[in-house]
């Protein structure tokens, strides 16, 4: 009697050696790096890579551009710095209350801002995130225009001291990889490929029975909680929360650090924040204006790179563009 119990094919995705090979010698090389720059210089360019990172989730893989971004990345600054400056928290849990905090927020305008489509979409993120700037304004817990200063970077699990520079690098450094790691399953999961059709046809992922709704408000959560994951990251490392972080300059700068790097890709917000973490660095004591010779570079950059550093090389590489594998 024949078995009617057959298996069907499975496709198996896998990994080419070489990028395999690629991930192992970035790691190697971010472990090695604080002995030869200056850590806290490395720090900040990773919180700004996963803000980058976290921010081109919601742009590159799902086409809503928002204006807001910042009210996370801040909020989620000013909630661990209280945790763990008022109510003694250690700073593992002063960082997931920020990351819960911002995925709050998310919560809040992404509801309000999925009922309008492009253009109207962002200026409801800018609207809401200056609503929320104005509130840390005033409220108390945030201290105005002075912010929280001397936030203690405490002892991590109660036993590793953060206030070593080389064990906070680390922490942040683990910070990263493991926000990463989550941008990367998300990408790659079936949520984020129903997430990528809505991008490329909305109306066709409605008529195939998707609530189109639900699934921008969750991507925009996770964006939001991946951002506090920075935003507290960056809280810890300078040890301040201040309103610079939820200005729309800093919503800005993030859609400046995406656009430079490439939409759509993995490692393209992180080299755009590498980039613009590095010259604002460096140029801060030059006599060059920074703002000037950032608007240059992007000029220059949209108009050799329309698609970005990352994104061009993709493409160049494949001849087409991007495609479902965006993300690797």
């Amino acid at each position: 009697m024949a078995d009617t119990n057959l298996a069907l094919p499975v496709e198996r995705s896998t990994v080419a050696p070489y990028k395999i090979l690629f991930l192992v010698m970035a790691i190697v090389l971010l472990v090695a790096a604080p002995w030869f720059f200056y850590p806290i210089f490395l720090m900040k360019v990773l919180c700004f890579a996963l803000f980058a990172a976290a921010f081109n989730l919601l742009l590159g893989y799902t086409g809503l551009l928002s204006f807001g971004h910042a009210a996370f990345f801040g909020g989620a600054a000013y909630f661990t710095s209280h945790a763990v400056t008022v109510w003694s928290w250690r700073p593992e849990l002063g960082l997931l209350f920020g990351v819960a905090g911002a995925a709050a927020l998310g919560l809040v305008i992404g509801f309000l801002a999925i009922r309008r489509k492009g253009i109207y979409f962002g200026m409801i993120t800018l609207a809401l995130a200056q609503m929320f700037y104005f509130f840390c304004l005033q409220a108390p817990f945030t201290h105005g225009e002075d912010g929280i200063q001397g936030v203690p970077r405490g002892n991590l699990f109660g036993v590793i001291p953060l206030g070593d520079t080389l064990n906070m690098y680390f922490f942040v450094l683990a910070v990263f990889l493991i926000g990463l790691f989550a941008i990367y399953r998300i990408v790659h999961s079936p949520f984020g490929m129903i997430v990528k059709a809505i991008r490329e046809n909305e109306n066709r992922a409605i008529s195939l029975g998707y609530s189109v709704g639900a699934y921008k408000l969750a991507i925009f959560v996770m964006s939001a909680a991946l951002t506090g994951l920075a935003g507290g990251a960056k809280a810890l490392v300078f040890q301040f929360a201040t309103l610079n972080d939820v200005t729309w300059q800093m919503s800005g700068e993030v859609i400046l650090m995406a656009l430079l790097g490439g939409i759509g890709t993995l490692i393209g917000p992180l080299v755009g924040a590498t980039l613009v973490v590095t010259l604002q660095t460096y140029l801060a004591t030059s006599v060059f204006p920074v703002t000037i010779v950032m608007g240059l570079t992007f000029m220059v950059c949209v108009l050799t790179f329309r698609r970005g550093v990352v994104g061009e090389f993709y493409h160049s590489r494949t001849g087409r563009g991007l495609t479902q594998k965006d993300g690797d």
